[in-house]
């Protein structure tokens, strides 16, 4: 089973991937993480010293590596990844892609105390501005991920309903009988 998690930056896609990963037994990936280690700087610097464009093709060459090397895993994506390259056909093809539909409220509170680690929202300075950016950020990429194949509102998500979706949508027989 290849689960992709994405949504929004803030969504809570690394948190659910993890606990997703420790509940069912399967590998888990950061797709950010991933990179930072490959590349041996944080995104922020690969940003900083290469581009967002150097960073997205990165990104899809990190998808496309972790998709064919592993045969299950949860992958919890960066905000942008399904919006270049085709990575969300490339996804669906793949495996399972879950959106976690985040509201702007929360992200914006959430994304408030982790400004100065995310390169694309660093320069942001007050909270009506962040706001802003997340509206018309998730205006650009909400057609990218509203083609998941399963839709959740993170806030009132539990690990039970994640894995209930899963298993409605997903899961082979095998893990079905073990959960």
């Amino acid at each position: 089973m290849k689960i992709f998690l994405i949504g929004f930056m803030g969504s809570g896609k690394t948190h659910w991937g993890r606990k997703l990963s420790a509940k069912l037994g399967l590998p888990f990936f950061d797709l950010d993480s991933v990179i930072v280690e490959q590349e041996q700087k944080s995104v922020a610097d690969i940003f900083t010293d290469n581009g967002e464009e150097y960073f997205r093709y990165l990104e899809k060459e990190t998808l496309e590596h972790i998709s064919t090397e592993q045969e299950s895993f949860i992958l919890s994506c960066g905000g942008g990844t399904p919006c270049f390259f085709n990575n969300i056909e490339f996804m669906k093809k793949s495996g399972k892609v879950i959106w976690l539909n985040t509201s702007i409220d929360m992200l914006t509170q959430r994304l408030h105390r982790e400004r100065q680690t995310r390169p694309l929202i660093s320069d942001v300075v007050t909270d009506e501005d962040l706001r802003r950016y997340i509206v018309k950020k998730l205006s650009e990429r909400r057609m990218y991920y509203q083609q998941a194949d399963v839709t959740v509102g993170e806030e009132t998500t539990n690990l039970e309903e994640l894995i209930h979706i899963l298993l409605q949508n997903q899961a082979p027989d095998r893990l079905k009988e073990e959960l």
